[in-house]
């Protein structure tokens, strides 16, 4: 089972190699801090994860005590108070409206226990959502940074104008900050099939899905400009 699921415990680890590595490499960088907050929000998240697999036991108290109180009352109804004594021995027509509205009741009944039943679907289904709307910003951040990380700017040609930002003038140090931003995104889509692990419910998995879609598009155009990269060396 080690390798078919999902270890929180080895992601956090790469993630903190990773921030080990940008911090070696570029230590006053601003991709530094980003990775040390993915850091933070990996931990954060797979704790979060792990808190989900675990049942809401007050919710299912509130279903149990809901279905005895159901049984009890129709129980009550059907015995204590028998349809005789609100309609005489030969009125039928009361007798089949107070079996109409019994049958109601029954149907509403059976409709509320099924709403109270995938409560604690629509109470995890929130909190994975909130969860991964601070991880679908971090991507965003991560590819703000390597947003001006141009190839163009190796050129010869190339001329920064008084407002360019900063550029990495040598064409290794720049493979290897994209490089760096890739593998960030990438980790940033473990973390969200972590939910996807513990909440099995179809709309948690489409959710984790276009995390992993988001990440996975933004990491395809860095990797095309590491292409380009290679290409002029």
């Amino acid at each position: 089972m080690r390798y078919r699921t999902l270890d929180p415990k080895l992601i956090i680890e790469t993630a903190e190699r990773l921030e080990e590595r940008v911090a070696e490499r570029f230590p006053d960088a601003g991709l530094r801090g980003v990775a040390g907050e993915l850091v933070s929000l990996s931990r954060d998240l797979a704790k979060a994860a792990k808190a989900l697999e675990a049942p809401i036991w007050w919710l299912r108290g509130v279903i149990i005590a809901a279905v005895v109180a159901g049984a009890l009352v129709f129980l009550f109804v059907g015995t204590i108070l028998p349809l005789g004594r609100f309609s005489g021995p030969g009125d039928a027509v009361q007798s089949v409206q107070g079996i109409e509205s019994s049958l109601n009741v029954l149907i509403l009944a059976v409709v509320g226990f099924l709403a109270l039943m995938r409560a604690e679907e629509r109470i995890k289904r929130k909190k994975v959502f909130r969860e991964l709307h601070g991880l679908r910003s971090l991507i965003h951040v991560i590819d703000m940074h390597q947003l001006t990380k141009d190839p163009a700017t190796l050129s010869a040609n190339f001329k920064p104008t008084a407002h360019s930002p900063a550029r990495i003038a040598n064409a290794a140090d720049l493979a290897r900050y994209l490089d760096y931003c890739s593998e960030m995104l990438s980790i940033t889509g473990k973390i969200a099939a972590l939910f996807a692990q513990s909440v099995n419910d179809d709309v948690v998995v489409d959710g984790v899905n276009d995390i992993e879609n988001l990440a996975s598009n933004l990491s395809r155009k860095i990797w095309q400009k590491i292409t380009l990269i290679e290409d002029r060396r």
